[in-house]
């Protein structure tokens, strides 16, 4: 799997669904999977995948609730596990995120979601499938290269070699709208709003890769860089990372704390404006 692609389309799933070795996790709203969901998916509310603890609630979980996750997916026999959502990719791309930073890479993103899937027709159910958590299973190795912390951005802040993507809002990277204790954005990172790489009229999918690359080249985002996506609480900035993923970005990091934690800090430097 280290080659597969991040990203599956409606129709590659449909004809893998009766694969056992294939877990479908469904992170839409608890009431929207009531409704429908994928044949065979299992739902997962997207809080388990964060610590929830304020002032940076996008925290990775503690230990013991990355092992339920592990437990939950049964990481260790599954082949593959494809994740979607009914919001444009931010909670599945989350799950993705957290399965890197857990060494299983056998996971992929639905392209669209449940909103391609539906909008193309593809069977749905409304029978709640539960997971069968039979033992805790501790995973053995982590990937660092998949995590920045507070720490490791403030290191690289002048450092040519890594570039910061901010997912947020213009409002927000600018300093307009303040959703912690100071607005603006991290000194040196550059900005693209999240629901700016979503196509709408193509069902939610993300935009293709030729206008997905050409406005991260107007920005300065280059291949041979590394990249660490945040946003406020790395749900948008969990999106961002896997449109670089998608795009054969080969180092990318996901800044957790996100600006919930940076913005919220005493002595962290913050830049306003539009400009980098």
């Amino acid at each position: 799997m280290m080659n597969t692609p991040i990203l599956i389309e409606p129709e590659a799933l449909q004809a893998m669904l009766s694969d056992s070795q294939l877990l479908v996790v469904d992170l839409s709203k608890a009431a929207t999977y009531a409704q429908r969901h994928i044949p065979g998916a299992i739902h997962m509310e997207y809080s388990v995948l964060t610590s929830g603890t304020q002032p940076a609630p996008g925290l990775l979980p503690p230990e013991e609730r990355l092992a339920q996750i592990a437990s939950m997916l049964k990481l260790e026999t599954m082949s593959r596990v494809v994740a979607y959502d009914d919001e444009g990719s931010g909670s599945a791309a989350r799950l993705a995120w957290t399965l890197h930073y857990l060494g299983y890479e056998s996971v992929q993103v639905l392209n669209g979601g449940l909103q391609a899937w539906t909008d193309e027709g593809h069977p749905v159910d409304d029978r709640p499938v539960l997971p069968d958590i039979t033992a805790t299973l501790t995973p053995a190795s982590r990937n660092p290269s998949v995590l920045a912390d507070h720490t490791y951005v403030r290191q690289h802040l002048d450092d040519e070699s890594v570039l910061l993507l901010d997912a947020r809002t213009p409002e927000e990277y600018a300093g307009t709208k303040v959703r912690a204790a100071r607005g603006g954005h991290i000194p040196g990172a550059v900005n693209l709003n999240w629901l700016d790489t979503i196509d709408k009229n193509r069902s939610l999918r993300l935009k293709s890769p030729e206008i997905l690359s050409d406005a991260l080249k107007a920005l300065g985002v280059r291949l041979e860089q590394e990249v660490i996506t945040y946003c406020h609480s790395h749900h948008r900035s969990a999106h961002a990372w896997l449109m670089l993923k998608s795009l054969g970005f080969p180092r990318v990091r996901g800044y957790a704390g996100s600006w919930s934690e940076w913005g919220n800090h005493p002595h962290t430097p913050v830049t306003t404006g539009t400009s980098p």
